[in-house]
């Protein structure tokens, strides 16, 4: 069996208006208060998504220590973030939700109906388990469930990303190209009807959906931490899906990429390239964000929703030491040790 290429979901992009407002949310409410940098730069290799014009931002990347993805939260400071001019449906064209894991759904739907002033469902029976659909301030959807990968057991009731919902015009196409990315992804199941856990605001439409999962395996310096990638494909059957950020830019309000921990870039740039799926940005050497480091690169999905992929050279462990850990000196992919991974939480960031 070849080596792994991607090791887990390393973070989802969240683009908003203001950074330290949406953090203190994230960090309250579902517990993303370990951060990995919180920058504010020029992002000069993003302007084929930002109107060929090199805009500045201030960007957060936050962890949940207690295992999975983490969020980074991003905002325009040369521009407005602009939100989508119409309310999103499940099934549009892009990420319409993030995943999260809780080790007890039912005490995690309990905490976040205790804590937030958002709108949160009903504990629901979804195609595999159960959980409940939420929105966080800003009119983003967030589903909660159960995942098998746990890092730690930090006490709080939500985890870190599981997953995506990915809503795509193309079942077929969006299962090949994620596969391609992708290695060992399973579909977990495909099921075509309607859907009562679904909080659409269209009665009686019919879906497609379709889950993808790599089970954890331990390939990749933050494989322990990362766990399973979960990816629930949407395709609505009954009416043409919008495309979420069409005349709009990346980095503008919304769930603006997809971002997977990559192991070797170079070796992965070349198979999906020789599959039909280029790369359209490409830092090609390390760029730094604050205290972290790596390359990244960009490629999209069949309908145009923006995958990241980078491969960390720099992590911070303790930033008060300043102890930060050439990820490129090593010399194989196993796990870091957890107790290192486990020290990144004393850059805690309390409310």
């Amino acid at each position: 069996m070849s080596a792994a290429l991607i090791s887990g979901i390393q973070q989802v992009g969240l683009g908003v208006q203001n950074v330290p407002e949406a953090w203190q949310w994230y960090r309250r409410i579902l517990g993303f208060d370990v951060p990995v940098f919180d920058d504010k730069a020029e992002a000069p290799l993003m302007t084929p998504y930002t109107g060929s014009t090199v805009h500045q931002r201030h960007a957060a990347l936050a962890l949940n220590l207690a295992g999975g993805g983490g969020l980074e939260i991003w905002s325009f400071t040369s521009r407005v973030s602009q939100p989508a001019n119409f309310k999103l449906e499940l099934g549009d064209l892009g990420i319409n939700a993030i995943r999260f894991k809780a080790p007890d759904v039912k005490k995690a739907h309990d905490w976040v109906k205790s804590q937030s002033k958002e709108a949160v469902g009903p504990l629901v029976s979804l195609p595999e388990g159960e959980g409940f659909w939420g929105n966080d301030p800003y009119g983003n959807i967030f589903q909660i469930t159960s995942d098998t990968s746990w890092f730690q057991n930090t006490g709080k009731p939500i985890g870190g990303v599981a997953g995506v919902v990915v809503g795509v015009s193309d079942v077929h196409k969006s299962i090949l190209f994620y596969q391609t990315l992708i290695q060992n992804l399973e579909v977990v199941y495909d099921k075509t009807g309607v859907f009562d856990d679904l909080p659409t605001s269209i009665s009686g439409q019919r879906f497609r959906r379709v889950l993808l999962r790599k089970n954890f395996t331990e390939e990749g310096a933050f494989s322990r931490l990362l766990g399973n990638i979960q990816i629930e494909l949407l395709q609505a059957l009954d009416r043409e899906p919008k495309k979420l950020f069409e005349n709009r830019y990346w980095g503008d309000c919304g769930y603006i990429h997809l971002c997977f921990d990559a192991l070797d870039l170079a070796t992965l740039k070349t198979k999906v390239q020789a599959q039909g799926y280029p790369f359209t940005v490409d830092s090609e050497s390390s760029f730094g964000m604050e205290s972290a480091a790596g390359r990244f690169a960009y490629v999209e999905d069949p309908d145009g929703t923006l995958i990241e992929m980078v491969e960390t050279h720099k992590l911070p462990i303790l930033k008060k030491i300043g102890w930060f850990l050439d990820i490129q000196k090593r010399k194989h992919q196993k796990p870091l040790p957890d107790w290192m991974l486990k020290t990144m939480g004393l850059n805690r960031v309390k409310n």
